[in-house]
């Protein structure tokens, strides 16, 4: 394994075992619900709009190293931006997922830990899943 790909792992797992804005939601706070029944990931998502801004994302759930690590970076990511620019970084993001576009200078540094979840097919919807949710989020936090 070189460098790079160490850097990633380490990413990934640091994401996991120390995930950002985890915590136990009230079912009342919830938006949304994903499950990924292949595998049994789950997440939930929840979120707030603050002047305009997405705020406040947080999320619950269970799963591989994968689906939590993404939820984890995700919460990072999508916090702070407007509904439009969030909405545009979730598209980038699934895209490149899908190897629909490459991962590049337009998603933030630490999405690229994910580029290599690509080769195996099966856990791109473990890695796109609370991306998924965060969209339907958005939807009723703004329309």
């Amino acid at each position: 394994m070189d460098d790079l790909e160490q850097l990633y792992q380490d990413i990934l797992l640091d994401h996991y075992k120390n995930p950002r804005n985890h915590e136990a939601l009230r079912d009342d706070e919830v938006l949304a619900d994903e499950e990924n029944p292949m595998c049994g990931d789950q997440v939930r998502l929840t979120a707030r709009m603050v002047d305009g801004r997405v705020a406040d994302v947080r999320y619950d759930g269970k799963g591989c190293a994968i689906s939590q690590a993404s939820a984890s970076m995700m919460t990072e990511v999508l916090n702070g931006k407007t509904a439009e620019e969030a909405r545009a970084l979730i598209d980038q993001f699934v895209q490149a997922m899908r190897g629909e576009r490459e991962f590049d200078a337009g998603l933030p540094e630490d999405l690229l830990a994910l580029s290599g979840v690509r080769k195996y097919p099966l856990r791109v919807k473990c890695a796109t899943m609370s991306w998924h949710g965060m969209e339907k989020v958005l939807h009723q936090l703004t329309d």
